[in-house]
């Protein structure tokens, strides 16, 4: 997943263009091979997920087959779920989670009624659904996900930018699963899977999973999807979308699904995306699972981007016509190895799926579009740790990169400071010995949870070799005590030299740097990101006027002149500022200005309050949670 919030938020993101062309479908695989991996489970204390009610050391989910209807009329699906279940000789029950579900009825594979019970419900996590299953080890769930389902999310046709038919998406990741699968929902209890899902014509269902063959004419104005992923993954990672949508390829294995309207925009801002396949090969080894395809979701989609296998799910957002934002491709692309491949066994220790991307997102930056780039790039990961670390302090319990799973400090601790220990772990030991461990640790555990301790035991056994290196290296204090550590390798200090000298300027003097132009989407980040807060009516319309901020195609530039603006009660960017409310649904855009408005007390909250009044509906849960703590902690 890409990049979160920067905010406290309960556990429960140049080559050649490749050419696009648009067809109906990416090439359709073979049927996937019968016999079904079966990961393993890890049993030391670390690796126990308190966020799941199930017990997999006495009985897990090994596999979920499902046959599901959409309605988009109820804003429901429902249909059956047959999961195949590895026990103990003696186990007679197994737990799985539920949250919201409506269970019609269980059986065994014969047919045979099968007694279950929906305990009490705990807020964040649903309720334990407990199945009596005696002996079976094949249970079948019949069952309806509710309307309200947090991992649906169902537009209404206006919602989308065609306008004419609805659409629907999921989002996962960490433990919204529960509320449309009856499974084990977590991490570390691996699956496999497949799906028919059936849809109304004309919309199309893509999933997560390999599709097999057309979809098949029911008969009754719908058509039948077939998906299968044979390769067991986390829970999270199952997701679906069905829309009017198109696809064009941008290589022999990759491509992208958008709605018609927005579909050679999004090809041509992931025209590089078969580059990036090949240098995180040569970095990392080969791409395990097929083809690597993505869709452009409408605007609500909470996330930047959410790196579900085969599908990457990419928010409309980062589209800014000069691929300055595709770092978020490169991030979706590096989960496939860090976070897919091999996965965290338990929320708390989210950086081994994001903070190992983060790094390895940067290294594909480096192969792709230089250096000078990835350096930039770098810099902002280390303005935010340190901005996040002067918010809340050096030694606040959640600024350790392993933490209890109870809290993460957004994307500056589990994706910047996570990629930062990696950086540094290169510097001191050299890129080819980095390289070398970090390839071996993808293949040695790969379609496996780990854990932190496990990730340092590996380390301490295939990268250290003496004990003045581990010394130097300071393994322990970076996963597990919260701070920076004082061997951290900083930035390049000349990454930004001439932005930070034009910002000198500017705060000295106002003169706004004629270089503007030229630069770099990372460039103009942080110049808007250094320049001083506070300012007046007369210097922001100035500073828009020379920089045309308020018209900017690129929403990253955007975001950050409507939160100046917003944080200096500037009039002028209010409309601009409910425009792009109502439209964006990315959490990390739409919460911070919620709460840029709230902090600004009578003249900010009236303008809050009328927008959510009318934009709370439209954005997904992941979304409306957010905003909905500013506005009730703030009262």
């Amino acid at each position: 997943m890409h990049r979160p919030i920067l905010a406290v938020l309960l556990a429960t993101t140049t080559a050649a263009c490749a050419t696009t062309s648009v067809m109906e479908t990416p090439p359709i695989a073979q049927p996937a091979q019968t016999e079904r991996m079966v990961s393993p489970i890890l049993t030391s204390p670390e690796a126990v997920d308190t966020q799941t009610f199930a017990q997999p050391q006495v009985a897990r989910v090994t596999h979920v087959d499902l046959d599901l209807a959409l309605d988009f009329v109820g804003k429901s699906m429902g249909g059956t779920a047959v999961l195949n279940v590895l026990a103990q000789d003696d186990a007679d029950n197994i737990v799985l989670d539920s949250n919201g579900l409506r269970i019609d009825r269980v059986t065994d594979a014969a047919g045979n009624a099968l007694q279950y019970t929906l305990g009490e419900t705990v807020e964040g996590k649903g309720a334990p659904l407990t199945i009596m299953m005696g002996n079976a080890r094949k249970i079948r769930i019949a069952y309806r996900a509710a309307p309200d389902a947090d991992a649906l999310q169902w537009l209404s046709p206006e919602q989308t930018a065609g306008g004419v038919h609805p659409y629907l998406f999921s989002q996962g990741q960490a433990t919204l699963n529960r509320t449309w699968i009856p499974t084990q929902d977590s991490p570390g209890i691996r699956q496999t899977w497949q799906a028919r899902i059936t849809a109304p014509k004309p919309l199309d269902v893509v999933m997560s999973g390999v599709r097999q063959g057309e979809p098949v004419d029911t008969g009754d104005g719908r058509r039948a999807f077939t998906f299968v992923m044979d390769k067991p993954v986390p829970p999270y990672l199952i997701a679906i979308a069905a829309g009017d949508i198109d696809f064009a390829a941008t290589g022999p294995r990759t491509g992208v699904w958008a709605e018609p309207s927005v579909l050679a925009r999004a090809a041509k801002e992931v025209g590089d995306t078969e580059a990036m396949v090949e240098a995180a090969e040569a970095l990392y080894g080969p791409y395990r699972w097929g083809r690597y395809d993505m869709i452009v979701l409408p605007p609500a989609f909470p996330y930047g981007g959410m790196e579900n296998p085969v599908m990457t799910f990419l928010t409309p957002t980062f589209i800014a016509g000069d691929r300055s934002n595709n770092g978020l491709v490169a991030h979706e692309l590096a989960h496939s190895w860090s976070g897919n491949l091999v996965t965290n066994a338990v929320w708390g220790d989210s950086w081994l799926n994001e903070g190992v991307t983060t790094y390895f997102e940067n290294r594909i930056v480096e192969e792709v579009y230089g250096k000078k780039r990835a350096s930039q790039e770098a810099a902002l990961m280390f303005a935010n740790i340190e901005e996040t670390l002067a918010e809340v302090g050096t030694h606040a319990p959640g600024t350790a990169l392993s933490t209890d799973g109870e809290y993460e400090l957004g994307s500056a601790i589990a994706y910047d400071k996570g990629a930062f220990f990696l950086m540094t772990v290169e510097s001191i030991v050299g890129r080819e010995r980095f390289d070398g461990w970090l390839r071996q640790w993808f293949d040695n555990h790969a379609f496996q949870p780990a854990t932190s301790e496990l990730f340092y035991e590996d380390m301490m056994a295939n990268l250290v070799r003496s004990d003045a290196e581990a010394k130097s290296l300071s393994l322990r204090e970076w996963i597990f005590e919260p701070g920076l550590p004082s061997n951290v390798a900083a930035p390049d200090p000349a990454a930004f030299a001439e932005v930070d000298r034009a910002v000198g300027i500017y705060a000295k003097s106002g003169t706004i740097p004629a270089a503007w132009a030229g630069w770099s989407s990372a460039e103009r980040q942080r110049f808007l990101d250094n320049i001083p807060k506070e300012r007046t009516a007369a210097q922001l319309a100035t500073l828009d006027d020379a920089l045309g901020l308020s018209g900017s195609g690129n929403n990253e530039e955007l975001f950050l002149w409507l939160e100046l603006a917003l944080a200096n009660r500037y009039d002028p960017a209010v409309p601009q500022a409910e425009s792009f409310l109502a439209t964006v649904g990315r959490a990390k855009f739409v919460r911070p200005l919620f709460e840029t408005l709230w902090e600004q007390g009578d003249w900010g909250r009236p303008i809050a309050t009328s927008i959510y009044a009318t934009t709370r509906g439209s954005y997904h849960s992941v979304t409306r949670r957010g905003v909905d703590r500013v506005m009730d902690e703030s009262e």
